[in-house]
This record gives C-alpha cells, sequence and structure tokens, in this order.
C-alpha cells in the first residue's frame, strides 16, 4: 500500500480514510515517532547500565529501567535485556517487562478495534 502524505494530514484535527475504511489521523505518526524514540532511549539505558555495572560506577536505577518500559519502552527494555545480558537473573525484569509488553500490545489492539469499530458505525 502506497502511502501519499497531502497537507491536510499535517492537521492533527484532519481526518483522512485508507483503503480500508480505516481513519487515519496525524496522531498516528506523532505516537509512533514516540514509541520509537522511547524504545530507542530504552535500549541504550540498558546498554549503559550493563556497562556501569562491568566497572561498578553508579548505575541507573531499576525503578528507571522499569519505567522505560511501563512508558512504552517495553521492546527496547526486553531487546537491550537479550543485546546486552542485562538483567536477566531479576524476576521483577524477566516476568514484568514481558508482562507490560503483553499489556501494552492488548491496550494497542483495544484501541484500533474500537476506533475501527467507530468508523464502521459512522459510515
Amino acid at each position: 500500500m502506497r502511502h501519499t502524505t497531502n497537507m491536510t494530514a499535517l492537521n492533527p484535527t484532519t481526518k483522512t480514510t485508507d483503503k480500508t475504511g480505516i481513519i487515519v489521523t496525524y496522531y498516528h505518526h506523532i505516537v509512533s515517532v514516540y514509541l520509537l524514540a522511547v524504545n530507542i532511549v530504552s535500549f541504550i539505558l540498558y546498554g549503559i547500565d550493563k556497562y556501569k555495572a562491568k566497572r561498578e560506577k553508579w548505575r541507573i536505577s531499576e525503578a528507571m529501567l522499569l519505567t522505560m518500559a511501563v512508558i512504552g519502552g517495553s521492546v527496547g527494555a526486553w531487546t537491550g535485556m537479550k543485546v546486552w545480558h542485562h538483567k536477566t537473573m531479576h524476576k521483577k525484569f524477566t516476568i514484568g517487562v514481558p508482562l507490560v509488553f503483553a499489556l501494552q500490545v492488548a491496550l494497542a489492539i483495544y484501541l484500533h478495534v474500537r476506533a475501527w469499530l467507530s468508523a464502521a458505525l459512522l459510515q
């Protein structure tokens, strides 16, 4: 599917409809950029914390690492755990981060279905 951007798409209140009939707004772009940024930051923070742990330096708190997952960086947190082999022995991370991810996926599906249904009812 080819997506073309026009000037009306830059207005956050303007709604356009794609080929499937789902209402697409500028906010999807904002959310996508936010999620990409928070996941990159989360991944990097796990790497920095692992680096500091090896050198016995002042570290990033576990609360901050978990908060990054909760605010949308769960994929970056999980990837950071796997790539850097960091926090893989702590249950609150090995269970908590995938659980947060599952809840975020469930929320995204719910919001998407709700938007799709409301768009279908408007037609």
